[in-house]
């Protein structure tokens, strides 16, 4: 019994026991380190989630605990994409976010000795950048001032859009979202104190440094006895009238021309200066020989011949044996 007790213990026992000893120890600290935060999770992100397709990319994992050496793991879904081992820096992967498979979701693990943690998932989102916007004035003025109404609209790009009104270089209105497709509008009246005032817009989105801005819409100075900026609005209304105007003469006016053109093309062409509708034939008819005139009906076959009137007047004496007559058309 003694012996059996008293036998020492064999090195793969020894070894053993450490083992269990030290993976127990190891565990006991993970477990101390989740509970007092010494080890926290790590966070995943990037300096946007809003990105455009083919747009190049930086994605951080980083943990809070600068002193630990601790290995960094990047996942996309399912797929391995990186390891990094560092200590008080965080991990930056570069990628390129080409299709709808590249955004996401991502996820980072951390793992010192045989403790690990992973993060929150992150993924992006595709946008398109906004178009120019599009900047509108309508007033209306009294003596003493008049009243403004600024319209702004970009015709393309992701919603919901903001738009931000400024006079000149400063912000005269809050930022104005809009989830559909239609104009911002901002009110503001105007003391008439003789000096041009500019305006403009700004369209933007959640992409980043993609912002735009309307043309400069400069509002003219105005007096008492004038209106420079009423004649200003009402141009465009005054073109649309020409314009129309236009379109009205040149439907009444045609049907008449087509018509007139018409009649010439059918009337009987003039030939010398005699009149169109009157030519003088002659009506040649040769009598039987002989002295005498018959009694007889003769039937020939008439051939008519335009002939001068001289000509006409000449022989227009009964003795030729023709006979001459006018011919009206």
């Amino acid at each position: 019994m003694w012996c059996h007790l008293n036998k020492p213990f064999s090195m793969q026992q020894f070894v053993g026991i450490f083992s269990l000893l030290t993976s127990q120890t190891a565990a006991l600290d993970c477990e101390t380190m989740k509970k007092t935060n010494e080890f926290p999770s790590p966070k995943v992100y990037s300096e946007t989630d809003v990105i455009m397709k083919g747009q190049n990319v930086s994605l951080f994992c980083s943990n809070r605990n600068k002193s630990l050496q601790i290995t960094y793991v990047m996942f996309r879904g399912m797929k391995h994409l990186g390891t990094w081992d560092g200590k008080g820096e965080p991990m930056i992967f570069n990628l390129r976010i080409s299709e709808a498979g590249d955004l996401g979701p991502y996820k980072c693990k951390t793992q010192v000795s045989n403790c690990s943690r992973y993060s929150q998932e992150f993924s992006f989102t595709f946008a398109n950048p906004v178009t120019t916007p599009v900047l509108n004035i309508s007033a209306f003025q009294t003596e003493t001032a008049r009243y403004i109404t600024l319209r702004c609209i970009s015709y393309n790009g992701s919603l919901p859009i903001n738009y931000t009104f400024f006079e000149k270089d400063i912000a005269i209105s809050p930022a104005i979202s809009k989830n559909v497709r239609e104009p911002a509008e901002f009110n503001l009246t105007e003391r008439i104190i003789g000096e041009r005032e500019e305006y403009r817009c700004e369209a933007k989105n959640r992409l980043p440094n993609h912002a735009k801005y309307s043309q400069p819409f400069t509002m003219p100075s105005t007096g008492r006895d004038s209106c420079p900026f009423c004649l200003q609005l009402l141009l465009p209304g005054l073109l649309l009238l020409l314009i129309v105007i236009i379109l009205m003469l040149a439907f009444w006016i045609l049907p008449k021309y087509k018509a007139r053109k018409a009649m010439r093309d059918n009337a009987p062409r003039n030939y010398g200066n005699k009149p169109m509708e009157v030519g003088i034939y002659a009506n040649v008819c040769q009598n039987q020989a002989g002295t005498g005139h018959s009694q007889e009906i003769h039937y020939a076959t008439p051939v008519f011949q335009e002939v001068a009137q001289g000509d006409h007047e000449a022989h227009n004496d009964c003795k030729t044996g023709y006979v001459y007559s006018e011919l009206v058309l």
